[in-house]
Parts: structure tokens; C-alpha cells; sequence
């Protein structure tokens, strides 16, 4: 997994407590920022993308 390109949301600043997201063909990889290696989750796309229409939407 190397050369991949690591994201953290905007949202955490300059913080290092996060978690950091990367694209394969056929998955969305998960880790923690602080602590990178060796746990990495993996998710479909299409689990990913249902994980983040449910963690956005607003409560009333």
C-alpha cells in the first residue's frame, strides 16, 4: 500500500487525532492518523458512500 495518496477531512485542522482516507480500484482504505500502520480498513465504494450519506445528514 504504498504510494497511495492519504486524505484527512478539513474538519480536523491541524489535528493529528483523525482518520485518513485513500482510493484503491475497488475499495475506500480507512486509518487511523496517528496511528497508520499496520490497521487499515477497507470498504466498497458503495458502502463508503452509504457510511457518509447516513454520518452527514443533519438531525432535527
Amino acid at each position: 500500500m504504498k504510494n497511495l495518496q492519504w486524505r484527512k477531512s478539513t474538519y480536523s485542522g491541524d489535528s493529528s487525532n483523525c482518520v485518513e482516507t485513500a482510493s484503491v480500484p475497488t475499495a475506500i482504505l480507512v486509518r487511523d492518523s496517528k496511528k497508520p500502520a499496520p490497521a487499515v480498513l477497507a470498504f466498497p465504494p458503495a458502502a463508503w458512500a452509504a457510511f457518509l450519506s447516513h454520518a452527514t445528514k443533519k438531525s432535527h
